[in-house]
């Protein structure tokens, strides 16, 4: 076949679409494409060389889209390189228009989707342009300032509503980008590895965002596809690196999840490349970390572990990829994960992290089988092969499919994720049939039996769908699978139930899922005539008997259900006649099930079933809205199957029946016919939609039906016969598949030669298929052409001689008329040959062919018939003039022609909604059953035909870049007209219509844009408020379709934008109106969210045109256009400029147009600021704001409304950004100024060659000549990981452009900014409005404000500083919150703008400044210190810390000196971790010179600045990481911390006594003793403990270890929040340790800490050890279990403390030991169970009779603590296993029962665990029962019953 393709292609394609074949015209395809191809090869190459990016290069790049979606990749490889090359060049310009950057790059995307038809040879593709790209679009420098925006860029008009719609999209640019990068990433060149490195490494500075980027960088980009003899150029260079960092990172910092994805497509790509079994336990623990599941009694959570838990989709692949192997190690810990979490999927837990668990089981399988496809099934293509030592064996799927079988059936039954569990069913059912549908089935019987549980039948229904085809195929893994299919099917029958809905549609779903899969054929004779049967084939031919008796069952249920929905049962008349949802759903479901079984019928079961069918449909007379439907509906089934046999029934009997009635001609004119005909016309109309040559036969009596009721008085009656019409119609022109049987043929051959259960469950061969179409006969066209004289003829002519005045008809029958017209087109469209017109001319200017490409669709018009589509266009323009004339109210009527209108210009035979939803429905069907495991397209036939039609009806319907010409034109203004008419409904109709117009023919929206403008032109006076209205609507579009407001062309614009704004003063518009009102609001906030930078560079490189010369002069199919000569070249070049300068034409001219509006006096204060948004949004980084609209913004710094000022304040800022002279820089040598060598291998962290850079105060520039000389590098990062290739510097001052400009050196700009802000009046209104109150309470730091103030210090250095002193001193004096934040805000932009200033000029700076910050500081209210901390920490973001030291110097004076009392203090801390925290670890001097002035400090009696001390000691040793490759910190570092506190907390540790809080009055005099002194050291560590929990990288658990003892013997036991804060922060940190991340060597300190504890005198400490050690193992699990002697030591502690003599600790160490045992963490193994046994028979010591009233001894004798701690194991042990019953538990609950009289507190233990279980083995009693013999049974009920269980 590829072969005898390519000889008439001349090419061999890369991968064509194969269904193409399978039409019944596809010889003509190769034809077709070949001349598509040459022609699209030929222009696009054209439009590149000749510079025309806009309409040539983006309308042929959408042809080359649409091309592929037809016939997918079929052009040669030489082509397919030359169109990626092509298209990589085009996205890649760097100043593209984003939108068209997108449209180019989603193509270039699809060209590079299946990546094994492309070799590395073939191709290789830069990575560099790619990278810039991608940071200039998604770190855009200009973007905050609102100089460029983006699709879905966050706006500033935007509500919330529409912000979490962003969420959604999450930037649709963001995505694409990345997929592009995904795409491109196998081809990049074998060294790009290295120069990705070299380029990111530097950024890798853990404490600063640029380590988010570097990382995600990585994930993004690095290559992982290398063949094996190119790894050590590839991932051999980091992966070293990375996985040792991401080892040794515990908190979870957020750029940890981009490590993991980077790792888990590195496994997925290289499989047996590399060794990760030393990290398998550690990845693992973080996995079962990052599930978030809740452990313990009072667990917090740290919500940094939510929010950046690793995404399921990376883990499982990960996982997935991991599997097999020599080592097997993975599945061990697979298994064990599985098992320490399978009792979270039982169905009655329920928490928020369910999501994530359900997920990852349904995707784990799957992943599965995709690694199998790959190894086993896929074609060898260049990626590099799994090796085989490396592959899945038969036992590593077993294990797989085992280990996750218990967790997916106990999340069959779950609230939410029946589906989930469905799904990884399906997958692992391919794998292992044997071991997964046997457990399926055995839920599945009870709960098709149970009554009273339908969530149970509907959850097992779902998940045998899923299996069904594992099921019915067999095979030789499960033969018996077969058998069970007959009786599911009759065990469902009862599901078909009227009353329950839910239960309906599903069983519907699982009848319909099986019989597609088996021929329903009685087979039962093969027993006798056959003898070389299989056992289970012989069941399954007896069994196929009952087939017949299965049709019939289900035929009666739909019966009884369709009696039960009838209208006059369901509700009263009076409501609505139509379906309900529900019920349309129901009849959905029934109608496809149906008909589902007859076409999987044998012809014998067929008739049976007909004759059943049809005797009820005509033995009973049904209403036709509901009931009617629906048996119409099995009707139609039956005679789509066989229609022969069905038509001889119905045909006869429904045309007798309305003959007989309509005899007499009264019958004719009733309003409300009689009800048989209705339901006789109804079956007739339905039964008659099937094959068209079956319907010739009965031409005659048909053609009589239609003329007797066409026109019925009764509009349901003519309704009926219009659809009767309509459907003969449609069968007799369309074409289309006859039958979807699951073999082809049918089942009609004698059993004796062909036996169908051979065939259960067989797919679809694709290369046989066999379809049966049909396609129209020269009879059936005659017969259609002779329907459309006879019914259609006279119809158009009435309406034109009503239409011309010269016949009256009533509304009635004008409707009547239009109804017929209406249904003809419909059913005969695809006959008629679409509108001619002549082309418009000259709506583009472009020097390529802009042609339409014609498909064909296997229809020969016949030009010799009447073209009826011209017939009716005429005729219905015509009526619609007349009706909008003289009866506008006549809206039924409009609808009718709007309808039809919209199918003269795009119906052929389909609707694009119908094909949308079909396409849904068919992806969602092949989801549901196709075999992902072996792949290559086994679908079913059915499906496989449904696929092929799809693709024909996808051909139909592809009508992009139609020719507008101008009949279009004229049935657009038609259209046009009816959206500005009078009545609403009538306008939002033809909009719709109108809109999908717009969006089919080539460049119509440029004709129409005036015509709508003109009815918002206020000279217009005419105009009414619904044209007004409409016309806005017009411009508004619908969600989905153009908005003609937006187009992104600056000649549209620059005619709509001025048009809305001017639109103020027209007549027709009202603000008092609020549909008005709303409709400029939507419009407004649709212009803002779509508006995207439209370009002004229409540049094509040279680079580019080379490849397009290329693609001109190579390969097959060869373009008939020639390479463009050089003098069109030149012209191409010509016109580009032309069309650049143009634009900027346009653009100042928008601009100007604008303006002139606001300068209007009149326009109303709704449009002033419409105008003015617009203006906003063009501020441009390419191009500066014409000075005109500069000064405007200036002014409205001012202005009245809030509104104005904010979008001036951005605007302005703006502005500044577009002015700044640009600042030289130049490269410097880091080893030459630190006079080191640069160092060998990689070394984080603080070097000698980075010395130079960190804060130090013996050497801060203090003169002007050190400040000239001293290096300043202001970002954070450089220099911390490593170096970059090179570093860039600012040049020295004398080079920088000059400061201080006079007036007459200034641009126009320039100089209108000075003249303002060097005006005292305009300062004062100015900063008088800055600091008015926005919102009480809400009100925040403006980031905006000070981006204008950082511009104005930046451009103008210290001009205006002298008139702002003043008022910066008023300010700061002033208390009030909005006053201080004004102030704050001029500050920050203040330090932040004088980067450049000369060091005179600075220094004047600082010594204004100091003062005024102090003034500030001691000023501070609750309200102002975030504001001030803000300002801070923004005035020393990427600042080098020796420019800032005034301000350093001044913080650090004495932060907490207790003046102004406690609040000031804290304040002072938090403003001065602000600015330090920025400086990260650049300023080790200052952190020590901290933390010597905090440590006598940290004795703080106020909680406010405990709390803020402990954020700070966070803050200084973040620095202080124990991350690879990294020096030990110069900044201080917490072991020498620690020692120093434990000295002073050495009080507290050595006596025995409980701790309390003490509580000091603030005038006590005199020093406190040293144990007061130590438990306020105490609080504060405990505060900076549970601070650091969430902010740092690496715990310093040996640090922590130290200070272990002391928590554990303050936390308090029980849950009560009344403790005091001591006690409660002792338990919170506690519970934070606990959940920490640990490492092996890391594990025996924490043990024998805890072990030292648990010997403690305190029993509240020997229990905290337990519910510590239960987080701590499991939050570790699995680094716990690679370590034997880890787990003994575990074990010990919690049997030692079995039996301690604390009541409440031996319960705790037992609910401990159950937990151990129930996570699989520990065992059951016989010498525990012997050790349990042995302590339960120590013999308590007799009860002595005591007198009355003696002293009752209250300490438990050692003994009794003996034989409890035995109860308690034995009981610890029942309870591990809540879901089922092991085998070693009868004998248990036996051992336990024993004890039940014990004394106290053994019988309350007995009592419990008993009860206990009773309660959650209460739901599957009948199966657990069966694990116990009848003795233990007996024993058991007794126990479980017995008074004793009341007493």
């Amino acid at each position: 076949m590829k072969k005898a393709q390519s000889d008439t292609l001349g090419f061999t394609p890369q991968k064509d679409i194969v269904y193409n074949k399978l039409l019944p015209y596809a010889d003509r395809l190769d034809g077709e494409s070949n001349d598509i191809l040459s022609k699209i090869k030929g222009n696009l190459g054209r439009a590149v060389q000749l510079r025309e990016i806009w309409p040539g290069v983006l309308f042929w790049t959408r042809k080359l889209s649409t091309y592929m979606r037809l016939y997918g990749r079929k052009f040669s490889k030489e082509d397919h390189v030359l169109f990626i090359k092509l298209l990589y060049e085009l996205v890649t310009i760097p100043r593209l228009e984003i939108s068209m950057m997108q449209g180019l790059a989603r193509l270039l995307i699809n060209l590079l989707k299946k990546r094994e038809l492309l070799s590395r040879d073939d191709l290789e593709l830069p990575w560099r342009p790619l990278y810039e790209l991608h940071d200039r679009i998604l770190f855009s420098k200009t973007e905050h300032l609102g100089l460029n925006w983006f699709p879905n860029s966050p706006r500033p008009r935007s509500s919330t509503k529409l912000i979490m719609l962003k969420l959604v999209q999450r930037c649709s640019v963001e995505s694409v980008l990345k997929t592009l990068v995904k795409s491109c990433r196998p081809y990049f060149s074998e060294s790009a590895t290295q120069e990705m490195l070299d380029e990111w490494r530097p950024l890798l500075c853990p404490f600063d965002v640029t380590m988010q980027r570097a990382i995600s960088y990585f994930e993004l980009f690095l290559p992982t596809t290398l063949p094996p003899e190119l790894h050590h150029k590839g991932f051999k260079l980091w992966f070293d690196e990375l996985i040792s960092l991401w080892v040794s990172v515990q908190n979870l910092p957020s750029w940890e999840v981009h490590l993991v994805s980077l790792f888990a497509r590195l496994a997925n790509d290289n499989i047996g490349y590399i060794d990760w079994d030393p990290y398998i336990p550690k990845i693992f623990t973080r996995i079962l970390r990052s599930l978030n599941l809740p452990v313990g009694t009072s667990q917090m959570m740290v919500p940094r572990y939510v929010t950046n838990a690793y995404d399921i989709s990376h883990v499982v692949l990960w996982v997935s990829s991991l599997l097999g192997g020599p080592s097997k190690q993975t599945q061990a810990q697979l298994s064990g994960l599985f098992n320490s979490i399978t009792s979270f999927f039982h169905p009655s837990n329920h928490g928020r992290w369910l999501m994530k668990l359900m997920k990852l089981l349904q995707r784990l399988p799957a992943s599965v089988v995709r690694r199998l496809h790959r190894e086993r099934y896929r074609k060898p293509t260049w990626l590099t092969p799994i090796p085989d030592s490396h592959k899945l064996t038969e036992e590593d799927i077993t294990d797989f499919v085992q280990s996750m079988m218990q967790p997916v059936l106990l999340a069959m039954f779950s609230k939410t994720g029946s589906l989930d569990a469905a799904q990884a069913l399906q997958n692992l059912a391919l794998m292992r049939p044997e071991l997964v549908i046997p457990p399926v089935l055995e839920k599945t019987y009870p709960a098709l039996e149970t009554l009273t549980e339908p969530h149970q039948l509907t959850a097992t229904l779902s998940c045998m769908i899923g299996v069904a085809r594992s099921l019915v195929s067999g095979g030789h893994r499960f033969p018996e699978g077969p058998t069970h299919m007959l009786p599911l099917l009759m065990r469902a029958l009862p599901g078909v139930d009227p009353n329950d809905f839910s239960k309906c549609m599903i069983t519907f779903q699982f009848i319909a899922t099986f019989v597609t899969l088996v021929p329903l054929v009685d087979c039962s004779s093969a027993l006798h005539e056959r003898t070389d049967l299989t056992e289970v084939e012989r069941e399954m031919c007896s069994a196929s008997a009952e087939f017949e008796d299965f049709v019939l069952q289900f035929m009666d249920r739909c019966f009884a259900l369709i009696d039960s929905s009838t209208l006059e049962q369901t509700r009263e008349e009076t409501e609505t006649e139509k379906m309900t949802h529900l019920e349309s759903l129901v009849e959905l479901g029934l109608s496809s099930t149906f008909s589902t079984i007859l076409t999987q019928c044998s012809l014998d079961i067929f008739k049976v079933a007909l004759v059943k069918v049809f005797n009820f449909a005509t033995t009973n007379i049904f209403e036709t809205r509901v009931a009617g439907r629906m048996v119409a509906d099995m009707c139609r089934a039956a005679s789509k199957c066989h229609p022969a046999e069905s038509l001889k029934m119905f045909v006869p009997h429904c045309c007798n029946a309305i003959n007989q009635i309509a005899v007499n001609e009264e019958v004719l004119n009733e309003e409300e016919l009689d009800k048989e005909l209705l339901w006789n016309l109804q079956l007739l109309s339905e039964v008659t939609r099937v094959d068209g040559d079956k319907i010739l036969p009965y031409r005659s009596e048909l053609v009589q039906i239609l003329q007797l009721t066409l026109h019925l008085k009764c509009k349901q009656g003519y309704t009926l016969a219009c659809n009767l019409l309509h459907h003969i119609l449609r069968s007799t022109a369309l074409i289309y598949p006859t039958e979807y049987c699951s073999v082809p043929g049918g089942f009609h051959q004698p059993i004796s030669d062909y036996l169908p259960i051979k065939d259960w469950g067989r797919p679809g061969d694709l290369w046989n298929l066999d379809i049966r179409w049909h396609v129209p006969s020269v009879e059936e066209t005659s017969l259609a052409f002779y329907l459309l004289d006879l019914i259609l003829q006279p119809e158009l002519q009435r309406l034109q001689r009503f239409a011309q005045g010269e016949q009256d008809m009533s509304r009635d029958d004008v409707l009547q008329s239009l109804t017929i017209v209406q249904h003809c087109l419909l059913g005969a469209g695809s006959l008629m040959p679409p509108l001619k017109g002549q082309p418009i001319p000259k709506l583009v200017h472009s020097m390529v062919n802009l042609d339409e490409t014609t498909l064909y669709t296997g229809m020969e018009y016949d030009e010799t018939r009447e073209n009826y589509r011209d017939a009716i266009c005429s005729v219905m323009r015509q009526l619609l003039h007349y009706i909008l004339e003289h009866s506008e109210d006549d809206t039924k009527s409009l609808f009718s022609i709007i309808k039809i209108i919209s199918d003269l210009l795009h119906f052929k035979g389909s609707h694009k909604h119908e094909f949308d939803s079909r396409w849904k429905s068919f992806n969602l069907v092949k989801k549901s059953m196709e075999n992902r495991l072996h792949g290559r397209k086994q679908h079913i036939r059915a499906l496989l035909i449904d696929r092929v039609m799809l693709q024909h009806e996808l051909r139909k319907l592809t009508v992009e870049g139609c020719q507008y010409r101008s009949i279009h034109q004229e049935l657009m203004k038609d259209l046009l007209r009816l959206s500005t008419s009078t009545y609403s409904q009538v306008r939002s109709r033809a909009q719709n219509v109108l809109f999908t117009a717009l969006g089919t023919y080539n460049f119509c929206c440029r004709d129409l844009i005036p015509h709508v403008l003109q009815f918002l032109n206020p000279d217009n006076s005419s105009v009414t408020q619904q044209q007004f209205k409409g016309a806005l609507y017009c411009l508004l579009g619908n969600h989905s379709g153009v908005c003609l407001a937006n187009l992104h062309d600056w000649e549209c614009i620059a005619l709509t934008w001025p048009a809305i704004v001017r639109s103020g003063l027209s007549s027709a518009m009202s603000l008092e109106k609020p549909s008005i009102v709303r409709l400029f609001d939507d419009l407004a906030d649709k212009i803002h969210r779509q508006y995207e930078t439209i370009g002004m560079d229409f540049s094509i490189p040279a680079e580019c045109c080379a490849v397009a010369k290329q693609l001109m002069i190579t390969g097959n199919p060869f373009p008939e256009d020639p390479v463009p000569s050089e003098e069109e070249t030149a012209e191409g070049l010509k016109r580009q400029e032309l069309k650049n300068s143009e634009s900027v034409e346009k653009y100042k001219h928008l601009i100007g147009d604008l303006l002139d509006y606001l300068n209007n006096r009149n326009m109303p204060w709704k449009f002033e600021h419409i105008a003015i948004g617009f203006l906003s949004l063009l501020l441009r980084d390419d191009h500066q704001l014409p000075p005109a609209a500069v000064m405007f913004f200036v002014k409205s710094l001012n202005h009245d409304s809030l509104y104005v000022r904010k979008v001036a304040i951005s605007a302005v800022a703006g502005i500044m950004k577009q002015i700044k002279r640009p600042h030289k820089k130049v490269p410097v040598s880091p080893s030459e100024l630190s006079g080191v060598k640069d160092l060998s291998g990689i070394v984080a962290g603080d070097r000698p060659d980075n010395h130079w850079l960190q804060y130090n105060s013996s050497s801060l520039p203090r003169t002007q000549q050190d400040w000239d000389h001293c290096v300043f590098v202001e970002k954070t990062h450089w220099g911390y990981y490593c170096w970059p290739r090179k570093l860039m510097i600012y040049a020295p001052l004398e080079d920088q452009p000059k400061q201080n400009l006079a007036r007459d050196e200034m641009t126009e700009r320039e100089q209108i900014i000075c003249d303002h802000f060097s005006d005292p009046v305009f300062i004062n209104q100015f900063i008088e409005f800055l600091s008015l109150e926005d919102r009480k309470g809400k009100d925040k730091f403006s980031p905006r404000r000070f981006c204008l103030f950082k511009g104005l210090f930046r451009n103008f250095s210290d001009a205006f500083l002298p008139v702002l002193q003043p008022h910066m001193e008023r300010l700061v004096a002033d208390s009030h919150e909005s006053k201080q934040r004004c102030v704050a805000e001029i500050i920050s932009g203040l330090i932040r703008g004088c980067k450049h200033w000369s060091y005179s000029k600075v220094e004047n700076l600082w010594q204004v400044l100091c003062p005024l910050l102090r003034t500030a500081l001691s000023n501070i209210t609750v309200e102002t210190y975030a504001d001030w901390g803000t300002c801070i920490a923004t005035a020393c973001e990427s600042r080098d810390p020796r420019k800032l030291y005034w301000l350093f110097e001044m913080l650090m004076e004495s932060p907490v000196n207790g003046e102004g009392g406690s609040f000031v203090d804290a304040c002072r801390l938090y403003v001065l971790q602000g600015g330090l925290a920025q400086q990260e670890w650049r300023v080790p001097e200052l952190l020590h010179r901290l933390l010597q002035y905090l440590e006598p400090k940290l004795t703080q009696v106020y909680k406010n600045v405990r709390e803020r001390i402990g954020s700070v000691l966070t803050y200084i040793f973040m620095i202080d990481v124990n991350l690879p490759y990294t020096q030990p910190t110069t900044s201080p570092r917490i072991s020498d911390f620690t020692e120093r506190i434990l000295l002073q907390l050495k009080p507290l540790t050595e006596g025995d006594e409980e701790i309390q809080n003490h509580v000091i009055e603030e005038n006590e005099v005199g020093e406190q003793d040293e144990r007061t002194q130590a438990i306020k050291l105490l609080k504060t560590v405990l505060k900076w403990l549970i601070a650091s929990a969430g902010r740092s990288f690496s715990t310093a658990v040996s640090e922590q270890l130290r200070l272990l003892p002391l928590l554990f013997k303050i936390a308090p036991v029980e849950n009560d929040d009344s403790y005091d804060e001591l006690k409660r922060d002792a338990k919170t940190c506690l519970s934070l340790m606990s959940q920490g991340l640990l490492y092996t060597e890391q594990i025996p300190m924490v043990l024998s800490a805890l072990q030292e504890i648990a010997g403690s005198s305190s029993w509240h400490a020997r229990y905290t050890v337990l519910t510590y050690l239960q987080i701590m193992v499991f939050y570790n699990l699995f680094t716990f279990m690679s370590d034997q002697k880890a787990v003994n030591d575990v074990r010990a502690l919690v049997i030692r403390l079995l039996e301690d003599e604390q009541l409440e600790v031996r319960e705790m160490a037992a609910t401990t030991l159950s937990g151990f045992l129930q996570c699989n963490f520990l065992s059951m193994d016989t010498p525990m169970q012997a050790h349990f046994e042995a302590l339960c028979k120590t013999s308590l010591p007799k009860k002595r009779k005591r007198e009355l009233g003696s002293v009752v001894d209250t300490i438990p004798s050692a003994d009794l603590v003996r034989r409890h701690a035995g109860v308690l194991g034995l009981s610890a042990c029942i309870l591990s296993s809540p879901y089922d019953v092991p085998t070693w538990m009868p004998q248990l609950l036996m051992d336990l029962s024993a004890h039940l009289n014990d004394t106290q507190p053994i019988e309350m233990t007995v009592k419990k665990t008993l009860s206990n279980f009773r309660r959650t083995h209460h739901d599957n009693w009948q199966q657990h029962k069966q694990q116990f013999t009848d003795d233990q049974l007996l024993v058991l009920t007794d126990l479980l019953v017995s008074p004793c269980y009341y007493a």
